[in-house]
């Protein structure tokens, strides 16, 4: 069968080929501007805790690129990044130049990056059942807040989750 889009005197031929290169340089571009706009997340955790990798997988399952860095001693991270001690967690992570403690919900760091407030980050103090990577087959989610912090060490809460 002869193709539709093949005319003799290559005329046509030329003309689809010109408009398929245009829109794969468009998907081309679209992609690569999608890699760009996608933040890496910077995670520091502690090398044996299950929790805080189930939290990596819950990100890189909603876009974030996320490079892992396994410490035995995060408490001088913490403190280095502000991070007030009655909102530390399990893991600490760096985003765009925002600190992420805890189980942070991917949704909320989207958030986060869109309105880009003026706060050193967000965190998710201990460690609620139901949060992201604190799934607990046959237990009932917790409610829990993200709580924005600054340098000073002032919250404020940022999102609810499950209230």
């Amino acid at each position: 069968m002869k193709s539709p889009f093949l005319v003799s005197g290559g005329g046509m031929t030329r003309n689809v080929g010109l408009v398929l290169s245009v829109l794969l340089i468009g998907a081309v571009t679209t992609l690569v501007g999608q890699q760009q706009e996608r933040p890496t997340v910077e995670v520091y955790k502690s090398a044996t805790c299950g929790c805080c990798s189930k939290w990596v997988e819950h990100l890189q399952t909603h876009g974030f690129t996320v490079r892992t860095t396994n410490r035995e001693d995060l408490a001088e991270l913490k403190a280095s990044r502000h991070v007030p001690r009655r909102v530390q967690s399990c893991h600490t992570a760096v985003v765009n130049g925002y600190v992420l403690e805890g189980h942070v919900p991917a949704a909320d760091v989207q958030r986060l990056l869109k309105e880009r407030p003026a706060i050193v980050g967000l965190a998710v103090p201990g460690m609620p059942i139901g949060s992201p990577g604190m799934e607990m087959p046959g237990r009932k989610a917790q409610p829990f807040d993200v709580m924005g912090f600054d340098r000073d060490g002032q919250t404020r809460v940022f999102a609810s989750h499950g209230k």
